[in-house]
Protein backbone atom coordinates (compact mmCIF):
# COMPACT_ATOMS: atom_id res chain seq x y z
CA UNK A 1 0.00 0.00 0.00
CA UNK A 2 1.09 3.55 -0.71
CA UNK A 3 -0.97 5.53 1.75
CA UNK A 4 -1.05 9.26 1.10
CA UNK A 5 -2.92 12.02 2.93
CA UNK A 6 -3.88 15.15 1.02
CA UNK A 7 -5.65 18.29 2.22
CA UNK A 8 -7.72 20.17 -0.37
CA UNK A 9 -8.34 23.71 0.88
CA UNK A 10 -11.57 25.65 0.30
CA UNK A 11 -10.54 29.29 0.50
CA UNK A 12 -11.98 32.80 0.03
CA UNK A 13 -9.22 34.99 -1.41
CA UNK A 14 -9.52 38.75 -1.04
CA UNK A 15 -9.37 40.52 -4.40
CA UNK A 16 -5.90 41.87 -5.14
CA UNK A 17 -4.65 41.43 -1.55
CA UNK A 18 -1.66 39.12 -2.05
CA UNK A 19 -0.03 39.67 1.35
CA UNK A 20 -3.28 39.23 3.27
CA UNK A 21 -4.13 36.08 1.32
CA UNK A 22 -0.70 34.59 1.93
CA UNK A 23 -0.98 35.33 5.64
CA UNK A 24 -4.31 33.50 5.83
CA UNK A 25 -3.00 30.61 3.72
CA UNK A 26 -0.04 30.29 6.08
CA UNK A 27 -2.32 30.08 9.10
CA UNK A 28 -4.41 27.40 7.42
CA UNK A 29 -1.29 25.38 6.63
CA UNK A 30 -0.23 25.58 10.26
CA UNK A 31 -3.68 24.43 11.40
CA UNK A 32 -3.73 21.55 8.93
CA UNK A 33 -0.27 20.32 9.89
CA UNK A 34 -1.09 20.63 13.60
CA UNK A 35 -4.05 18.30 13.03
CA UNK A 36 -2.19 15.45 11.32
CA UNK A 37 0.68 14.55 9.03
CA UNK A 38 -0.13 15.40 5.41
CA UNK A 39 1.78 14.69 2.21
CA UNK A 40 0.19 17.44 0.12
CA UNK A 41 -1.82 20.63 0.70
CA UNK A 42 -3.67 22.19 -2.26
CA UNK A 43 -5.14 25.70 -2.51
CA UNK A 44 -7.53 26.96 -5.23
CA UNK A 45 -6.80 28.63 -8.56
CA UNK A 46 -5.58 32.26 -8.26
CA UNK A 47 -5.59 31.84 -4.48
CA UNK A 48 -3.21 34.74 -3.89
CA UNK A 49 -5.06 37.33 -6.00
CA UNK A 50 -8.72 36.47 -6.50
CA UNK A 51 -10.34 36.23 -9.93
CA UNK A 52 -11.71 39.54 -11.27
CA UNK A 53 -8.57 41.67 -11.37
CA UNK A 54 -8.62 42.49 -15.08
CA UNK A 55 -5.60 44.54 -16.21
CA UNK A 56 -4.34 44.59 -12.60
CA UNK A 57 -3.21 40.99 -13.03
CA UNK A 58 -0.07 42.36 -14.70
CA UNK A 59 0.87 44.20 -11.50
CA UNK A 60 0.02 41.19 -9.34
CA UNK A 61 2.07 38.71 -11.37
CA UNK A 62 5.13 37.17 -9.70
CA UNK A 63 8.34 35.64 -10.90
CA UNK A 64 9.56 32.22 -9.79
CA UNK A 65 11.06 32.11 -7.29
CA UNK A 66 9.24 35.03 -5.73
CA UNK A 67 7.11 36.21 -2.84
CA UNK A 68 4.56 33.38 -2.87
CA UNK A 69 6.95 30.52 -3.60
CA UNK A 70 9.42 31.72 -0.96
CA UNK A 71 6.74 32.16 1.70
CA UNK A 72 5.04 28.82 1.05
CA UNK A 73 8.42 27.14 0.53
CA UNK A 74 9.42 28.01 4.10
CA UNK A 75 6.21 26.43 5.41
CA UNK A 76 6.63 23.36 3.20
CA UNK A 77 10.12 22.91 4.62
CA UNK A 78 9.04 23.53 8.22
CA UNK A 79 6.26 20.93 8.03
CA UNK A 80 7.97 18.62 5.50
CA UNK A 81 5.02 18.59 3.13
CA UNK A 82 4.22 19.41 -0.50
CA UNK A 83 2.14 22.52 -1.23
CA UNK A 84 0.32 23.48 -4.43
CA UNK A 85 -1.42 26.75 -5.17
CA UNK A 86 -2.72 28.83 -8.01
CA UNK A 87 -1.17 32.24 -8.73
CA UNK A 88 -0.27 34.61 -11.56
CA UNK A 89 3.24 34.08 -12.92
CA UNK A 90 5.35 36.27 -15.19
CA UNK A 91 8.59 35.34 -16.88
CA UNK A 92 11.10 37.20 -19.03
CA UNK A 93 8.62 39.56 -20.70
CA UNK A 94 6.73 41.59 -18.10
CA UNK A 95 3.55 41.78 -20.18
CA UNK A 96 3.34 38.00 -20.69
CA UNK A 97 1.61 36.41 -17.72
CA UNK A 98 0.12 32.99 -17.01
CA UNK A 99 -2.68 31.64 -14.86
CA UNK A 100 -0.44 29.07 -13.20
CA UNK A 101 -0.23 26.53 -10.44
CA UNK A 102 3.02 25.71 -8.69
CA UNK A 103 4.07 22.63 -6.75
CA UNK A 104 6.52 23.22 -3.90
CA UNK A 105 8.48 20.37 -2.36
CA UNK A 106 9.43 19.63 1.26
CA UNK A 107 12.84 21.13 0.51
CA UNK A 108 11.12 24.49 0.07
CA UNK A 109 11.90 24.69 -3.66
CA UNK A 110 9.49 24.98 -6.59
CA UNK A 111 9.31 21.47 -8.06
CA UNK A 112 7.22 22.51 -11.04
CA UNK A 113 4.80 24.94 -12.65
CA UNK A 114 1.69 24.23 -14.69
CA UNK A 115 0.27 26.96 -16.97
CA UNK A 116 -3.47 26.78 -17.61
CA UNK A 117 -4.09 25.61 -21.16
CA UNK A 118 -7.84 26.22 -21.51
CA UNK A 119 -8.60 29.87 -20.75
CA UNK A 120 -12.24 30.81 -20.31
CA UNK A 121 -13.94 34.07 -21.25
CA UNK A 122 -12.10 37.17 -20.04
CA UNK A 123 -9.11 35.07 -18.93
CA UNK A 124 -8.06 35.15 -22.58
CA UNK A 125 -7.59 38.92 -22.36
CA UNK A 126 -5.29 38.69 -19.33
CA UNK A 127 -3.27 35.50 -19.73
CA UNK A 128 -1.30 33.59 -22.32
CA UNK A 129 -2.31 29.90 -22.49
CA UNK A 130 0.04 27.10 -21.55
CA UNK A 131 1.02 24.43 -24.05
CA UNK A 132 1.58 21.19 -22.14
CA UNK A 133 0.48 18.98 -19.27
CA UNK A 134 3.50 18.05 -17.15
CA UNK A 135 3.50 15.25 -14.58
CA UNK A 136 5.57 15.82 -11.46
CA UNK A 137 7.37 13.09 -9.55
CA UNK A 138 7.08 13.38 -5.78
CA UNK A 139 8.25 11.19 -2.93
CA UNK A 140 4.76 9.68 -2.68
CA UNK A 141 3.72 9.34 -6.33
CA UNK A 142 3.16 11.04 -9.68
CA UNK A 143 1.03 14.18 -9.63
CA UNK A 144 -0.64 16.06 -12.49
CA UNK A 145 -2.25 19.48 -12.24
CA UNK A 146 -5.19 21.06 -14.03
CA UNK A 147 -6.74 24.47 -13.44
CA UNK A 148 -10.46 25.13 -13.39
CA UNK A 149 -11.97 24.87 -16.88
CA UNK A 150 -9.25 22.40 -17.96
CA UNK A 151 -11.50 19.78 -16.35
CA UNK A 152 -14.06 20.26 -19.13
CA UNK A 153 -11.63 18.78 -21.66
CA UNK A 154 -11.16 15.02 -21.26
CA UNK A 155 -8.00 15.12 -23.37
CA UNK A 156 -6.21 17.07 -20.62
CA UNK A 157 -6.75 14.53 -17.85
CA UNK A 158 -6.13 11.64 -20.27
CA UNK A 159 -2.78 13.15 -21.30
CA UNK A 160 -1.74 13.33 -17.64
CA UNK A 161 -2.89 9.77 -16.97
CA UNK A 162 -1.06 8.38 -20.02
CA UNK A 163 2.11 10.11 -18.79
CA UNK A 164 1.82 8.36 -15.45
CA UNK A 165 -0.23 10.64 -13.18
CA UNK A 166 -1.76 8.72 -10.28
CA UNK A 167 -3.25 11.79 -8.63
CA UNK A 168 -4.65 14.82 -10.46
CA UNK A 169 -5.18 17.98 -8.45
CA UNK A 170 -7.48 20.66 -9.81
CA UNK A 171 -7.33 24.09 -8.14
CA UNK A 172 -10.38 25.96 -9.44
CA UNK A 173 -12.51 29.10 -9.55
CA UNK A 174 -15.70 27.30 -10.64
CA UNK A 175 -18.60 29.73 -10.50
CA UNK A 176 -22.21 29.43 -9.37
CA UNK A 177 -24.65 28.03 -10.28
CA UNK A 178 -22.68 25.27 -12.03
CA UNK A 179 -22.32 22.85 -9.13
CA UNK A 180 -23.55 19.79 -11.04
CA UNK A 181 -21.16 20.55 -13.90
CA UNK A 182 -18.18 20.74 -11.51
CA UNK A 183 -19.02 17.47 -9.78
CA UNK A 184 -19.76 15.67 -13.05
CA UNK A 185 -16.44 16.62 -14.62
CA UNK A 186 -14.50 15.53 -11.55
CA UNK A 187 -16.30 12.19 -11.45
CA UNK A 188 -15.90 11.61 -15.18
CA UNK A 189 -12.18 12.37 -15.18
CA UNK A 190 -11.66 9.99 -12.24
CA UNK A 191 -13.66 7.14 -13.84
CA UNK A 192 -12.20 7.62 -17.33
CA UNK A 193 -8.61 7.38 -16.16
CA UNK A 194 -8.84 5.25 -12.99
CA UNK A 195 -7.11 8.08 -11.16
CA UNK A 196 -7.49 9.92 -7.86
CA UNK A 197 -8.73 13.51 -8.27
CA UNK A 198 -8.80 16.35 -5.78
CA UNK A 199 -10.77 19.47 -6.68
CA UNK A 200 -10.06 22.59 -4.60
CA UNK A 201 -12.68 25.19 -5.49
CA UNK A 202 -12.83 28.64 -3.92
CA UNK A 203 -15.81 30.36 -2.25
CA UNK A 204 -16.95 33.99 -1.94
CA UNK A 205 -18.19 36.65 -4.35
CA UNK A 206 -16.54 39.33 -6.48
CA UNK A 207 -17.97 41.88 -8.93
CA UNK A 208 -19.91 39.52 -11.20
CA UNK A 209 -19.12 35.99 -10.01
CA UNK A 210 -19.91 33.91 -6.94
CA UNK A 211 -18.14 30.65 -6.14
CA UNK A 212 -19.68 27.65 -4.38
CA UNK A 213 -16.80 25.54 -3.09
CA UNK A 214 -17.76 21.85 -3.09
CA UNK A 215 -14.11 20.95 -2.59
CA UNK A 216 -13.64 17.18 -2.56
CA UNK A 217 -11.39 14.17 -3.09
CA UNK A 218 -12.50 11.30 -5.35
CA UNK A 219 -11.09 7.85 -5.99
CA UNK A 220 -10.54 5.89 -9.25
CA UNK A 221 -14.07 4.47 -9.11
CA UNK A 222 -15.74 7.69 -8.00
CA UNK A 223 -15.42 6.97 -4.29
CA UNK A 224 -15.77 10.04 -2.06
CA UNK A 225 -12.72 10.27 0.20
CA UNK A 226 -13.20 13.74 1.57
CA UNK A 227 -15.34 16.87 1.26
CA UNK A 228 -15.52 20.27 2.94
CA UNK A 229 -18.85 20.39 4.80
CA UNK A 230 -21.27 23.28 4.44
CA UNK A 231 -22.17 25.67 7.23
CA UNK A 232 -25.32 23.83 8.29
CA UNK A 233 -26.79 26.72 10.26
CA UNK A 234 -26.79 29.08 7.25
CA UNK A 235 -26.60 26.45 4.48
CA UNK A 236 -23.59 28.21 2.95
CA UNK A 237 -20.16 27.03 1.81
CA UNK A 238 -17.42 27.74 4.31
CA UNK A 239 -13.66 27.91 4.43
CA UNK A 240 -11.97 24.70 5.48
CA UNK A 241 -10.24 21.67 4.04
CA UNK A 242 -11.07 18.15 2.96
CA UNK A 243 -8.67 15.43 4.09
CA UNK A 244 -8.31 12.52 1.72
CA UNK A 245 -6.52 9.38 2.90
CA UNK A 246 -5.83 7.45 -0.28
CA UNK A 247 -3.86 4.42 -1.44
CA UNK A 248 -2.17 5.21 -4.76
CA UNK A 249 -1.66 1.49 -5.45
CA UNK A 250 -5.39 1.40 -6.26
CA UNK A 251 -4.62 3.23 -9.52
CA UNK A 252 -2.55 0.35 -10.91
CA UNK A 253 -5.06 -2.18 -9.62
CA UNK A 254 -8.05 -0.63 -11.39
CA UNK A 255 -6.19 0.17 -14.59
CA UNK A 256 -5.11 -3.46 -14.91
CA UNK A 257 -8.57 -4.70 -13.99
CA UNK A 258 -10.48 -2.39 -16.36
CA UNK A 259 -7.95 -2.39 -19.23
CA UNK A 260 -8.79 1.27 -19.87
CA UNK A 261 -5.53 2.12 -21.58
CA UNK A 262 -4.86 -1.22 -23.26
CA UNK A 263 -8.26 -1.11 -24.99
CA UNK A 264 -7.70 2.34 -26.46
CA UNK A 265 -7.68 2.68 -30.27
CA UNK A 266 -5.66 5.86 -30.98
CA UNK A 267 -5.80 5.31 -34.73
CA UNK A 268 -9.54 5.90 -34.61
CA UNK A 269 -9.23 9.19 -32.75
CA UNK A 270 -7.61 11.36 -35.43
CA UNK A 271 -10.44 13.89 -35.43
CA UNK A 272 -9.72 14.76 -31.80
CA UNK A 273 -6.44 16.47 -32.58
CA UNK A 274 -7.74 18.48 -35.55
CA UNK A 275 -8.27 22.20 -35.05
CA UNK A 276 -12.02 22.91 -34.94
Amino acid sequence: MRDVTIAMVQFHPQLGAVNDNLDRMGKMIQQICATQRVNLIVFPELATTGYENGVNFTDLAEQLPGLTSNYLGKLASDFHTWIATGLVVKHKVESVIYNSAILIGPDGEVAGEYRKVHLKGEEKMAFRPGMKFPVFETDFGNVGMLLGWDLAFPEAARALALDGAELIIAPANWEAPNVDEWKTYLLARAYENAVFIGGANRIGSEYTYSFFGETLVLGPRGELYGQVPRDEENDLPQEGWAFGKIDLDAVKKYREELQLFQARQPGAYRTIVKQY
